[in-house]
C-alpha cells in the first residue's frame, strides 16, 4: 500500500473514531427511547467456528484463533457499539452532519467486516476439492474451473502487501459469477451475493507466512469447503429466480 493510501485510511478511521467519541459525550444528555428499534440495536453475536482450527492444512490453530478472536470479534463488538450510538446521534439535533456521517461510515465498514469474516470462516474446514453445481457454473462463466482459479489467485495476489478481500460473487441483477477485488470491507458490487471470500489483510496470514502471500493462498485453497460454497450458490440462484 502506498504512503498516500495508508494516510488516507488512517484519516478515515480517525474520523470514525472521533465520531464515536463525540457521540459518547453527547449520549447522556440526549433523550433515549424506552426500547430501541432494530436499526439501532447492537445485539450481534460472534458466530462460532464450524471446524476444529487445529486440523486445517497449512493454517495454524494460533493464526485462526487470533484472526477469529481479535479481528472478527473486534468488528462485532464495534458494530454493536456504533449502532447503539446512532440513536443518540440522531436525537442530537445540534450535532454537525459530519459526526453522523462518521458513524454511518463506521457502521458500513464494520458490517462489511462482520459479514465477510463470517463468509471467510464458513468457507474453511473442507478438503479443497471443488464439486457440485458451482464447479460447472464456474467452468461455464470462465471457460474452465482452472481459469477461474487462476484469476481468483491473481486477484488475491494483487492485494498482497496491502489489504482487502477477493470475493467470488453471484450478481442477482446480471445473473453472472465474478471475482471482485475489494480494497476494504465496503467494496462490493451492487446486487452481488458473496459466495466465497479470501481475506488478504496481513492479519489473516502474516503469523504463519510473513510476506509469502502466495503460500497462504495455496494453503487456503487446500482448506476450502466447496459444499458450503455450492449451497450458497444454489440459494443465490433460487433467490434470483423467485
Amino acid at each position: 500500500m502506498t504512503d498516500f493510501t495508508r494516510r488516507s485510511a488512517v484519516k478515515a478511521f480517525g474520523a470514525g473514531a472521533l465520531a464515536v467519541a463525540t457521540i459518547d459525550s453527547a449520549a447522556a444528555a440526549a433523550p433515549q427511547p424506552a426500547t430501541s428499534p432494530p436499526a439501532f440495536t447492537g445485539n450481534f453475536q460472534p458466530k462460532p467456528l464450524k471446524f476444529d482450527p487445529g486440523k486445517l492444512d497449512g493454517l495454524s490453530e494460533r493464526l485462526i484463533k487470533s484472526h477469529w478472536e481479535n479481528n472478527y470479534q473486534g468488528s462485532v463488538k464495534t458494530l454493536n457499539a456504533v449502532r447503539t450510538r446512532l440513536s443518540a446521534a440522531l436525537a442530537d439535533k445540534d450535532a454537525p452532519p459530519a459526526i453522523y456521517g462518521g458513524l454511518k461510515r463506521e457502521e458500513l465498514h464494520r458490517t462489511g467486516s462482520v459479514v465477510l469474516h463470517e463468509i471467510y470462516f464458513d468457507g474453511l474446514g473442507g478438503n479443497g476439492q471443488v464439486a457440485g453445481s458451482i464447479k460447472d457454473a464456474l467452468g461455464a462463466a470462465f471457460g474452465s474451473y482452472a481459469t477461474w482459479e487462476a484469476e481468483f489467485r491473481r486477484t488475491g495476489m494483487s492485494l498482497a502487501g496491502g489489504s482487502g478481500w477477493t470475493i467470488l460473487t453471484f450478481n442477482q441483477h446480471t445473473g453472472t459469477l465474478s471475482n471482485h477485488w475489494a480494497w476494504d470491507h465496503m467494496h462490493g458490487a451492487a446486487a452481488g451475493l458473496p459466495l466465497l471470500a479470501l481475506d488478504m489483510y496481513e492479519h489473516s496470514f502474516h503469523m504463519d507466512y510473513g510476506t509469502q502471500a502466495a503460500k497462504y493462498i495455496d494453503a487456503w485453497f487446500r482448506n476450502v469447503d466447496w459444499e458450503v460454497v455450492d449451497q450458497r450458490y444454489r440459494r443465490a440462484i433460487g433467490a434470483s429466480r423467485a
